[in-house]
């Protein structure tokens, strides 16, 4: 059955050009780094060991805090090591800061850690995401005279990584990561949430933290009708976020907002993500990465409807437009009214959102030693 939701989105795809947007781009002439216009940073279309991919990026708030990336080739510091595919979405909150940090250090811990097992594993993502953590938590503590502010920045982590004919997907906040899977008996594609979120809104996020910390009843507590984790934060699990890991930075300088009574003794957010691990099937045809701002105003299968309806040029541009066409919409206003409102007003609107979509070709995935260039691109164009 087509939806109109379907069809509103789905029809343009048969059009030639995205409304022009992207056509003043300073594209830097096809610069394998990305182009930008305006608010806009994109990649409409790359090559990576497993096939296709689209990247694109809108900016809401005043300074970026959405960080991504992708790279492909080796998953390891070793030449002849395991060849893949990692993708890396990081959407920071309080400033920019760690989800910077996190794009230029998480790619070198999984590369380290593969490295010293000689595999890529579940434990590896693990290990890299408590390391990367560790160093920023280090990198706190050095500057806590100087930039106390530094203690309340923090960031979700959402990756994605094809390895030996395997998907690796780790999680800690609440980006989202969508398998489109072919249903060949009802001729559709599926799609399929393949990441665990940690957002307080969710019951069964708001019991773990109650378990975690039974003498704390003010874990988390609703406040203006959202559920927040000591009234502060939305997530439960992230990078960064000092004064809720460490005791020692929840005092004076730190803005009061951030500050709340009592002491702890026990990290109140987690860094270590939940994992899921599964091999890679022919009809897996794509994945989509995004930082909750996009899914605030698409369904997962209303995404996953539109990718395996449009061509692969442009698509995570495609998928972003759908979601601001869908905000503007709830603010009863024209998206092309939307379109002329500069950053920091529109956060009122909608989220930084960051999509990144690679399409998966099994002849290529089944190819486990195929040895493709190398590729290394940050989203937003900049590196940390």
């Amino acid at each position: 059955m087509v939806t109109s939701t379907w069809k509103r989105y789905v029809y343009p795809c048969w059009k030639p050009t995205l409304d022009n947007e992207g056509e003043n781009s300073s594209s830097r002439g096809g610069d394998p780094g990305g182009s930008v216009d305006g608010l806009w940073w994109y990649k409409d279309l790359g090559h990576h060991v497993n096939g296709e991919f689209s990247m694109a990026v809108i900016q809401a708030n005043n300074i970026l805090e959405d960080q991504s990336q992708l790279e492909s080739g080796s998953m390891s510091l070793i030449e002849a090591g395991p060849q893949g595919t990692f993708v890396g979405i990081y959407d920071g909150h309080a400033g920019a800061e760690a989800a910077q940090f996190i794009n230029g250090r998480l790619f070198e811990n999984v590369k380290k850690f593969t490295s010293e097992d000689q595999v890529m594993s579940a434990d590896v993502i693990s290990k890299a995401y408590l390391a990367t953590e560790e160093e920023f938590l280090s990198l706190v503590r050095k500057q806590w005279q100087t930039r106390p502010q530094i203690a309340s920045v923090g960031s979700c982590c959402l990756v994605g990584i094809i390895c030996s004919g395997m998907l690796y997907i780790a999680n800690a906040g609440d980006s989202r990561a969508v398998l489109g899977k072919r249903e060949r008996a009802l001729k559709e594609v599926k799609a399929v949430q393949l990441s665990s979120e940690h957002n307080a809104s969710l019951e069964s996020v708001r019991e773990e933290l109650r378990s975690l910390h039974p003498d704390d009843p003010n874990v988390v507590v609703l406040k203006h009708k959202v559920w927040r984790v000591k009234g502060i934060i939305q997530v439960s699990r992230s990078i960064g976020d000092a004064y809720l890991k460490r005791a020692e930075f929840n005092r004076e300088p730190l803005l009061p907002k951030f500050r709340f009574p009592g002491t702890f003794q026990k990290p109140i957010l987690l860094a270590e993500p939940s994992i899921f691990v599964q091999k890679l099937l022919p009809e897996d045809q794509f994945l989509i990465f995004a930082s909750d701002g996009l899914w605030e105003h698409l369904s997962n299968q209303e995404a996953v409807d539109i990718v395996s309806s449009c061509e692969h040029h442009g698509i995570a541009r495609k998928l972003i437009k759908a979601a601001l066409q869908e905000a503007a919409k709830k603010r009863e206003m024209r998206y092309a009214d939307l379109k002329r409102i500069d950053r920091g007003v529109r956060r009122h609107f909608h989220d930084d959102i960051t999509v990144i979509v690679l399409f998966l070709d099994s002849h290529l995935i089944s190819r486990s030693s195929f040895r493709a260039p190398v590729v290394s691109i940050k989203g937003g164009g900049g590196g940390p």
